[in-house]
């Protein structure tokens, strides 16, 4: 964990009550002596950014960043010699997240395969009619449901199919789709397994506990604002809408829906009817008493998902023709989160390691005034949802986290404080806005959305949702004012 003094493999003393140490202190003194203080923070202030252009501007791809620049700047800074421990070393500290993305990446993706949320899809149909004011908080309550998965291209993927054509019966707008979605999506995606939280765990070398239980109240309150916003946007759109038209018979929405969520197509593997009932129960079962465990922390995260997906991989596919044919389908998903990780693992080790965070934040605090330095986290959370406009996930939490979080030692902060602000934050509502991430063009695109207009629309409500997380987050002690 990268904490005040820097150890990787720590507890943070303040994250736990105590009192925190030394601020800024430095643990590795025979790698630390070989640069001056300033020339380590100007190495690391020009990593920073060489990684932020670079990435912004897509000259090279994320990965190769991550790895080559603080490899470079560690051999620039007289650390060749240590480079393989260094590196190591980082590697190290992010494999368990490593393991725990991968599992719970092919777990949900499994779930979504076999049909999990086709029954719940159904359900909202039935219950919402034809109003819109239902139809939109069903959507948002579909989207939180499948957002599960913590991945933003399936999500989009399966609310909009299943539910674009319902929305052009009724006459609603696409926009109100989009912008329902994305609310219910952002919130969703601050699970342990999702971008934002993923990316806190692998920057700042933190337990996914730290970050996640605590903020968990604060979740709470954004799903229930979701679902108030929801209502009132789908109030709205009833509105506009004045009188419907004739009422699209519910059976042949419903059919419509089940077949496109479904899943039977060239390529899937389904059970039979008569399986498909009894394997759903299991499956919803397994999910509930998997995330229970989660959020009770009856064992790691890592060994939970483990556990989980063999025995869902088990009961699903019981052959073994089954069973490596849902492996070779998800593997592309899997290969690419989880080498992300081992290449942040060297990113944040080099610099944590060599000093160069540790002087980069010495640098910071020497221009924040003191009487911000306090209100930190409050000021990362209400700005990062803006800022998700602007920075990539990968530069805000790999280049720019783990120097906030160092400054925000200096003040006696714990570093899982900053972390908790930021996955409120940045793109936790501000990424199905952000036109960086890729996933956003699934949803406009799939829907015949102009981004534009969907940002307009919906950047309020989202920003709202952050404000309601943040206030939730100082009312249970997240972290403080």
């Amino acid at each position: 964990m990268l904490d005040i003094d820097l150890s990787p493999r720590g507890n943070s003393s303040a994250t736990h009550g105590a009192p925190p140490p030394t601020p800024l202190a430095v643990p590795h003194e025979p790698l630390y002596e070989k640069a001056s203080e300033t020339m380590l923070a100007a190495l690391g202030f020009t990593t920073v950014g060489l990684f932020l252009l670079l990435t912004m501007t897509r000259r090279v791809s994320v990965l190769v960043a991550l790895v080559l620049l603080p490899v470079l700047a560690a051999l620039a800074g007289g650390f060749g010699a240590e480079l393989g421990p260094v590196v190591l070393e980082g590697l190290s500290t992010v494999a368990p997240t490593g393991i725990m993305i991968a599992f719970a990446v092919l777990y949900f993706s499994l779930m979504v395969d076999a049909g999990l949320f086709d029954p719940l899809i159904r359900v909202i149909l039935r219950i919402a009619g034809n109003d819109p004011r239902w139809v939109a908080v069903g959507t948002a309550v579909l989207t939180m449901c499948v957002a599960l998965d913590g991945d933003g291209a399936s999500t989009f993927l399966i609310t909009v199919s299943a539910l674009l054509p319902v929305y052009k019966r009724l006459g609603m707008r696409p926009l109100v789709l989009t912008g329902v979605v994305c609310l219910g999506a952002g919130v969703m995606n601050m699970v342990p397994w999702g971008g934002p939280t993923m990316r806190a765990i692998a920057a700042l070398k933190l337990d996914s506990s730290e970050i996640f239980t605590p903020v968990l109240p604060a979740m709470g309150l954004g799903i229930a604002w979701v679902l108030v916003a929801s209502y009132l946007i789908g109030r709205r759109e009833r509105h506009r809408l004045g009188a419907l038209g004739v009422p699209v018979p519910r059976d042949e929405a419903e059919r419509d829906t089940s077949a496109q969520v479904s899943g039977d197509g060239p390529g899937t593997m389904r059970a039979p009817a008569s399986r498909r009932t009894w394997l759903t129960a299991f499956n919803l079962t397994l999910t509930a008493v998997l995330l229970v465990s989660l959020v009770l922390e009856l064992m790691p995260l890592p060994v939970l998902f483990v556990l989980g997906f063999a025995i869902a991989l088990l009961v699903n596919h019981p052959t073994w023709e089954q069973q490596q044919a849902v492996l070779d389908r998800h593997a592309k998903s899997v290969v690419l989160v989880t080498t992300m990780i081992f290449a942040a693992g060297v990113f944040t080790g080099v610099l944590s390691e060599t000093g160069m965070i540790s002087e980069m934040a010495r640098a910071l605090v020497s221009v924040v005034p003191a009487s911000l330095g306090g209100h930190l986290p409050v000021l990362v959370a209400v700005t990062g949802m803006p800022l998700s406009l602007v920075f990539t996930p990968d530069a805000y939490y790999y280049g720019i986290l783990p120097v906030l979080a160092e400054t925000a030692g200096a003040y006696g902060l714990a570093p899982a404080e900053v972390a908790r602000a930021a996955v409120l934050g940045q793109m936790t509502t501000g990424f199905p806005l952000s036109p960086l991430t890729a996933s956003t063009f699934i949803l406009v695109g799939m829907s015949g959305v102009q981004l534009g207009r969907h940002q307009r629309f919906i950047f309020g409500w989202a920003f709202a949702t952050t404000l309601v997380m943040t206030a939730g987050a100082l009312l249970t002690g997240a972290f403080t004012l």
